[in-house]
């Protein structure tokens, strides 16, 4: 199904775990070249392992460190990966960062933290991916792993809802000013998903009850679910798709509270 993105060369950043993982495990059975952009070094031999997979299933990888909050880093990350690969088919801007902190507490060190991971960061990978799919007069295509909340406010993650939103905002934007170019630029909005860092969160029962109960499909995802819709919209079956945020959230932002015609 996925024929087209054989011997593309993909970019992801946060590849080291999550869903990040989960995209590089996908588009590796695609037989892609995948670049996977990691921050701490703790992910290093699992990254190893990662490379060692995608290999294995035809494609081919590199692992490059580097923070995405530091301009420099993603600038060096793509040109990486057009030196060792030849050029860049896609980028996907996924690594991402949350902690909670009431607002009227919240530093303005931890804003800028957010906000320049998750936003300044994913803006950068964009225009510099751009600026290489220009270059070669290429069709490239962009994705941001966004979240749910880029929509739904959040108590006590004020920057990482601004962060989304923004990120949002910037997506359709760009896609309007680039989709001339051929160059297609779309986010991925998670939900609630089982990653490495979420399972001891939601296997907590009442956690669990209480997610499941802002969920009309009445479960949580898993990251193979938001990895396979990426792999659609890298792909030519998603060739006329420009601008657009894809919900991967089994329907968490349809107002779940008004289930069974309540209100």
């Amino acid at each position: 199904m996925f024929k087209d993105l054989e011997g593309k060369v993909v970019v992801i950043t946060g590849a080291g775990g999550g869903i990040g993982k989960s995209f590089a495990e996908n588009f590796g059975q695609a037989k892609a070249k995948v670049v996977l952009s990691y921050r701490s070094a703790k992910h290093k031999e699992n990254l190893e392992a990662l490379k060692a997979e995608i290999i294995k299933a035809g494609g081919d990888a590199i692992a490059v460190q580097g923070d995405v909050s530091n301009e420099s880093d993603i600038i060096d990350l793509i040109q990486t990966a057009v030196n060792h690969f030849g050029t860049l088919d896609i980028m996907i801007n996924n690594a991402g960062f949350e902690r909670p902190v009431p607002s009227h507490e919240m530093t303005t060190e931890e804003w800028k933290n957010v906000i320049d991971i998750n936003l300044t960061g994913a803006f950068i990978g964009s225009r510099e991916a751009v600026k290489q799919f220009l270059k070669e007069d290429k069709k490239g295509v962009i994705l941001n792993t966004s979240s749910v909340h880029d929509t739904i406010p959040w108590p006590n993650y004020v920057n990482y809802a601004a962060s989304k939103g923004g990120m949002k905002l910037m997506m359709e934007t760009m896609s309007m000013e680039y989709a001339q170019y051929g160059i297609r630029i779309n986010n991925i909005s998670p939900g609630a998903i089982v990653t490495e860092h979420t399972r001891e969160k939601f296997s907590n029962p009442e956690t669990r009850a209480e997610t499941i109960d802002m969920i009309p499909s009445r479960k949580i995802g898993e990251v193979q679910e938001v990895s396979n819709v990426a792999l659609f919209l890298a792909s030519d079956l998603a060739s006329y798709v420009h601008g657009t945020t894809i919900y991967v959230d089994g329907g968490m932002t349809n107002y779940p509270a008004f289930l069974g015609g309540k209100g």
